[in-house]
């Protein structure tokens, strides 16, 4: 058995939690930690994180990237001993495409950033 006194730390923190004890036999309404909700009443109450705002700016977005994609196809030849630098290098595959490609995923970003509104902040701004 050990000879060793407990710190004056360890006895505050059991008068804490003795006292936190008792306090909660006083009044059984400050031991509910945590207060029960039914999930479906918080499912009819809590909005949702997407708006249909939201969906619709992503699936935009998603589209510019696959025009983005589509355009930057192609440049290849049949033969491979012949090389074409213009059909290769096009304006359209070295600039339009990537900038359609990157302006997608901004548009991606904010829509999913984008938090929706709520019913009393529309009521409001009327």
């Amino acid at each position: 058995m050990s000879n060793k006194k407990s710190s004056p730390k360890v006895k505050k923190a059991e008068m804490l939690d003795n006292e936190m004890i008792e306090q909660s036999k006083n009044n059984p309404a400050a031991s509910a930690h945590k207060e029960t909700v039914d999930l479906n009443e918080f499912r009819k109450t809590a909005p949702l994180s997407f708006s249909k705002l939201n969906y619709r700016l992503l699936f935009i977005g998603l589209g510019i990237n696959i025009l983005g994609y589509l355009l930057m196809i192609g440049g290849a030849t049949e033969d491979p001993n012949q090389f074409d630098a213009s059909a290769l290098f096009s304006h359209t595959r070295i600039t339009l495409a990537p900038l359609l490609i990157v302006a997608g995923f901004v548009v991606i970003a904010y829509s999913i950033m984008r938090k929706p509104k709520t019913g009393s902040e529309t009521e409001s701004a009327n």
